[in-house]
Parts: C-alpha cells; sequence; structure tokens
C-alpha cells in the first residue's frame, strides 16, 4: 500500500489509529464501515506483519471457547474484557472472515484457524476491511508523539519526519514488545506516558525459561511426552499441567510449558527460587512405581543398575537419573536397598529443575504488561485520562493463554475502538 504523507499543519482525518496489526486494521476498517474517515499508520513498509508469523504463518485467530472461558484465559485481568468479546465475539470473527472469502475450521482443541491455513488470507480479508470502508492507509511513517493542547485537548499526532497528522480521535495500537523485527518496539508504551498514563511493568509472556543445571546441555533436543509439570516459587507449587516438555541449549520450553511460564516470571520478579517439578510418571503411583521397580530389581538380579534406568527412561536421561541417584550404576539391581529404591521412585515422581530466568521478552510470545487497565474505560477503550485517545490489542496491559486468545483479544478491542471513536465523532457532528 503506498505511503500517503500529509504536509506540516495540514486537517487530517476525523480517526488516526496508529499501529497495523489486527488491532489496529480491524480500529480503523470498523471506523470506515461506519462512515468516519480514518488514517491507519504503520512504521513498516506493509501491514501485519506480526500477523503473518502466527502460528507458524497458519494464523490461530481465535478459539471456540464461549464467553466464560475467554474471559478466564486472560486471568485476573479477563473481565476487562466483556464487553470488547461481547461485541465483537469468537463467532463475530470467524462470521467477519467467512464474508470476506475466508472460511474457517477448528481443531478438536478448540483452536480456530483459516480453513486454508494461511495468515496471508487473514490478511487479505482484514486489507479488503480497509478498502471497503476507504481507510487511508500510510505505511514507512513512524508517530513520534501526541499533539496536545493545555487541559490535554488531543488534536493528532506528530510523525517522526517532522510532520503532523491533525485528527479529533487517536487510537494507539502499536502491540507489544515481542517480536521486535515486526514492528513492536514498545512505541505505544512512549506516547501512554506521554499523557500521564502508567505502564504495568512489562515481562516475557508464554516464553521459554532458562536453567543453570549442569545437565541440560545432555538433554539438549529431548522431548517427554505427556508428563506433569509444575512451577514452584520458594517450594511452594503455584501453577501445574500436564503435556510435553522440551529441552534447549539454555533451558526449557514446550507448548504446556508457555502456559505454566507466567507463574515462573512472576517468581522470578520477588528473588524467589524457582524450581520446575517434572513427573516423569504421571499415570502411576508412587506405590505402584515402588512395586513395578522391586519386581523388576527381583526378576534382574544378575543386571546392573543401569540396566534399570534404560528400561524406563530415554536414553539421554537415563545417565543424567544415575548421577542424580548417586547409586552406582554398575552395582548389580538385586543390592539395591529399600532406601535406594524410594529416592529412585521419589525422583521420578518429582524431578527437579532449577529455573533462572525466563528468555528476553523480544522473543517471547506476547508481553505481559502495559497501559494499566485502571486508566482504560473497558465500555470503549477510551482513556480515562485524555478524551480521544483509545487503547486496543497487546499494547494492554492484557495476556491471554495461546490458542487464539490473544489474537481474538486484539480484534475485539480493535472493533471496540473504532466503533467507540466513530460514535463519539458522530455525536459531536
Amino acid at each position: 500500500m503506498n505511503t500517503n504523507k500529509q504536509p506540516a499543519g495540514r486537517e487530517g482525518p476525523g480517526i488516526i489509529v496508529v499501529g497495523g496489526g489486527p488491532a489496529g486494521i480491524m480500529a480503523a476498517g470498523r471506523a470506515g464501515e461506519l462512515g468516519v474517515k480514518a488514517t491507519l499508520i504503520e512504521k513498516n513498509p506493509q501491514l501485519g506483519l506480526k500477523l503473518l508469523l502466527t502460528g507458524g504463518g497458519r494464523c490461530n485467530v481465535t478459539n471456540s471457547a464461549g464467553l466464560k472461558g475467554f474471559i478466564g484465559a486472560f486471568g485476573a485481568n479477563g473481565k476487562f474484557l466483556y464487553r470488547a468479546l461481547s461485541v465483537f465475539s469468537s463467532r463475530s470473527l470467524t462470521g467477519f472472515l467467512n464474508s470476506h472469502g475466508v472460511p474457517t475450521r477448528a481443531d478438536p482443541d478448540g483452536k480456530i484457524f483459516p480453513a486454508d491455513d494461511k495468515a496471508q488470507s487473514v490478511l487479505g480479508a482484514l486489507s479488503s476491511y480497509l478498502r471497503h470502508g476507504r481507510v487511508k492507509v500510510a505505511c514507512g511513517l513512524q508517530v513520534s508523539s501526541l499533539l496536545l493542547r493545555e487541559g490535554a485537548a488531543l488534536e493528532g499526532v506528530a510523525l517522526s519526519d517532522g510532520s503532523i497528522l491533525r485528527g479529533k480521535k487517536v487510537i494507539v495500537a502499536t502491540g507489544g514488545m515481542s517480536y521486535p523485527k515486526t514492528g513492536s518496539t514498545g512505541g505505544g508504551y512512549a506516547l501512554a506516558r506521554q499523557c500521564g498514563h502508567t505502564i504495568v511493568p512489562l515481562r516475557p509472556g508464554l516464553t521459554a525459561l532458562e536453567s543453570d543445571e549442569v545437565f541440560i546441555k545432555d538433554l539438549q533436543g529431548l522431548t517427554l511426552q505427556n508428563v506433569t509439570l509444575a512451577v514452584l516459587v520458594n517450594g511452594v507449587r503455584t501453577a501445574a499441567g500436564k503435556g510435553d516438555l522440551l529441552f534447549t541449549h539454555f533451558g526449557v520450553s514446550g507448548p504446556r510449558l508457555l502456559l505454566l511460564s507466567g507463574a515462573a516470571v512472576d517468581g522470578f520478579g520477588t528473588g524467589g527460587r524457582v524450581e520446575l517439578s517434572v513427573n516423569l510418571k504421571p499415570d502411576r503411583t508412587p506405590e505402584e512405581l515402588n512395586a513395578e521397580s522391586r519386581a523388576y530389581f527381583a526378576a534382574n538380579g544378575g543386571k546392573q543398575l543401569t540396566s534399570y534406568f534404560r528400561t524406563i527412561l530415554p536414553g539421554s536421561l537415563a545417565p543424567v537419573f544415575e548421577r542424580l541417584c548417586g547409586a552406582d550404576r554398575a552395582r548389580q539391581c538385586a543390592s539395591i536397598t529399600a532406601a535406594e529404591r524410594k529416592k529412585i521412585v521419589g525422583l521420578l515422581a518429582d524431578f527437579r529443575i532449577h529455573l533462572t530466568r525466563p528468555r528476553p521478552l523480544q522473543e517471547a510470545t506476547v508481553t505481559r504488561g502495559g497501559v494499566n487497565l485502571a486508566e482504560i474505560d473497558p465500555q470503549t477503550m477510551e482513556s480515562r485520562l485524555v478524551r480521544g485517545l483509545y487503547f486496543c490489542g497487546e499494547v494492554v496491559d492484557l495476556d491471554g493463554l495461546t490458542g487464539g486468545y490473544n489474537l481474538q483479544e486484539a480484534f475485539s478491542t480493535g472493533y471496540l475502538a473504532g466503533q467507540s471513536a466513530a460514535g463519539t465523532m458522530d455525536a459531536e457532528l
């Protein structure tokens, strides 16, 4: 799309939307649909760069969960989304996409994708929405500040090239801090601070975690399937779930680990000792594990202890277990005592990994923190501090589970912001 630069001081559109991701496109499109002039400003050469990366290019746009499920996916802040999700729900989104020639399908786990598994198709639908609403799109431009008169009256935005774009309403949809190569570099936080908004501290969300355990390098590339994971902070379990765990060169990752990472990041923030407890045999009780190990040792008394570990564990994990148990791997199974067997069983049910920190925010799936929700009206997405200023998408303090929840939040809050801004424009005419 062409860049439409306007000379300094020229009267611009009624609504200016800053940020050309899902939230910004939806906000500008909705304003245009309601007949209000809108300009969408994106600093990248094209719209939707981060959208094109989501779901490995397949674009998990939303989830089939109901309103209660969506609100729950955002934890304590979820209630803020009640209005936005009611105005533009998951069903609204799939209907919107279908009306623009993009049918969707739902996986058994509730994740909803475009039927062709192409993020480009979703971006195409959004681009069509902008065209139908006659939204002006200005790519390759960056907003440096908001234009505010005395009394915090909003007049437009100043651009990094020195020009000014005037408008009655501004919607900030600049995203968070993850994936900076796509343009998510935190510019919206500076705009929010400029007019007195507070920013809830930024942290990585849905992120891999680092460990200083010496055995991590030995386990790199190993995936433990269907194990139970628990995050412990100072020995207290703060989050748990079942799924796969992937060992990397720096620590641990995997879909379930990402979902639990928020509890670990919060633990790091308090300065506490953070550990990951892995139950390698979640379908066995300690009593069953003890009975099975006793039966193995009785039937294979002449074999070395290492044979047992290699029977019940993946190859790269077996030698790690041998070291952690402290037993001589060459000892015969018949010589293993009840106390030693108890230690082995205990380690199978509670394999501890000391965690040191999350991966950098730039690598996180989403950004936790952002513009304080107490300073935004959830009924309209308008700032409570500056009339005519709106926020939507990842720039606000909202982060949800994986599975399409975060994209739906962006679409819903963007839609509500665009609708609200357009509605107040009509009221002022």
